[in-house]
């Protein structure tokens, strides 16, 4: 969080959305000035949709608190601002992702174009449970200089969230309408595997590369999972790790609760 913050202090303002933190998240925010603003967080793109209209600037330059804005972007989104036409309403920029600690550049991990820089009252998120891109009806233009993600310092960091993001999937591909078939459990997993391990040339990465398009299908295989689960259970969303689940004598009707 802290380096997240270090790396936007050129910001006109620093406007933080925090979902009712215990830990000290709060005071490193206002050791640097931030602007918070508390909300209960339901998805990633239902925070940043009610986000965006607080912010007070005509652009506005969205960050996640495992990013850092890399040593030249700060320049450069300050450059391109100046130069865009009325018709530009966002910037996309490549982001580097980092697994324990190494930049991965295959595999399909980089250059992982973000859209992150947009005019304010342009842009929003897709309305989508997990991995919703920011949408916008002008031009989007694209940047040199990248952002850097510290999604998974530690194979641990990256099973925690494993668990997190999976019901998030599943319940995505609950809501559109799509249905567990026997070959999501059984093919998609190894296509996802050989899709970025060979075709997106992930091997050149060594191990790391191994382990990270393991983890893409594991990442299939237990979203397609928690799927037949909401099927098998009748469940309206995946179950969380703590909640509770009810089964009827004769397993007619189930329900969870938190």
């Amino acid at each position: 969080m802290r380096d997240t913050l270090e790396s936007v202090q050129r910001a006109s303002e620093i406007v933080v959305v925090d979902s009712f933190s215990t830990d000290r998240t709060l005071e490193i925010c206002k050791e640097y000035g931030c602007r918070i603003l508390q909300h209960e967080y339901l998805n990633s793109a239902t925070q940043k949709n009610w986000a965006a209209p607080q912010c007070a600037h005509p652009w506005i330059f969205q960050i996640d608190s495992d990013e850092i804005a890399g040593p030249g972007l700060w320049q450069e989104m300050e450059e391109s601002i100046a130069g865009a036409d009325s018709q530009t309403h966002a910037f996309r920029l490549p982001r580097r992702n980092h697994f324990l600690g190494e930049w991965m550049q295959h595999g399909g991990f980089y250059p992982d174009y973000q859209t992150r820089l947009f005019r304010r009252g342009e842009g929003s998120w897709q309305t989508r449970e997990v991995h919703a891109h920011l949408r916008v009806p002008g031009k989007i233009a694209t940047l040199q200089d990248y952002l850097i993600h510290h999604d998974a310092p530690t194979i641990s960091r990256r099973i925690c969230n494993l668990d997190r993001y999976t019901r998030y999937e599943a319940d995505e591909l609950s809501k559109k309408g799509v249905r567990f078939r026997w070959h999501d459990v059984v093919l998609r997993p190894w296509a996802a595997f050989g899709y970025r391990y060979i075709y997106l040339q992930g091997f050149r990465d060594g191990w790391r590369g191994f382990v990270h398009c393991v983890y893409a299908a594991i990442y299939v295989f237990v979203s397609r999972a928690k799927l037949w689960e909401l099927e098998e259970l009748g469940m309206e969303r995946s179950p969380r790790a703590n909640d509770r689940v009810r089964y009827d004598h004769d397993n007619a009707t189930r329900a969870s609760k938190a």
